[in-house]
């Protein structure tokens, strides 16, 4: 599915509900779970890059200073639920070389804001307000609820 183009963070709970939208025609019956998650600095989006020089162009972008973590998040069973989650993060001043060095080893291209918190962009954080997955891609504390909200429960 073509997740179109994320010029907002509201426009992450629209390509969202047309995912769900997408999936409940699939699974009438069942409870879908749909997400949508962007990078954000100073309203300038961070998306997935389309090339490494992009991706260089992303870190520089998001170095010292905070950016914010958007997930569109939509939930579908009995009812439906939604939730726009965002998690501000800091990252630490980077140099090209640091930058350079990442980018080596690290897969980026089908990340937004071409990093993985969880993986080797870890030392780029030095603080992060609100929900730490979320910026792994999933906000699991809002999910839950969520999830609770429309009628679901563990098994």
């Amino acid at each position: 599915m073509d997740e179109g183009e994320v010029l907002a963070p509201p426009d992450l709970l629209r390509v969202a509900r047309r995912k769900a939208a997408w999936a409940r025609e699939r699974r009438p019956d069942g409870t879908v779970i749909a997400a949508d998650t962007g990078v954000f600095r100073d309203g300038a989006p961070y998306g997935k890059p389309r090339d490494l020089e992009e991706a260089r162009a992303f870190l520089r972008a998001l170095a010292g200073g905070w950016h914010s973590v958007f997930t569109g998040l939509v939930v579908v069973g009995q009812e439906e639920r939604e939730a726009l989650v965002e998690t501000r993060v800091l990252f630490k001043p980077l140099g090209d070389e640091e930058i350079a060095d990442y980018l080596a080893r690290e897969d980026v291209l089908d990340k937004a804001g071409a990093y993985a918190i969880q993986g080797g962009a870890a030392p780029f954080v030095l603080r992060i307000e609100g929900e730490y997955t979320n910026v792994v891609g999933l906000p699991l504390a809002t999910l839950d609820r969520l999830l609770r909200e429309v009628g679901w429960r563990r098994g």
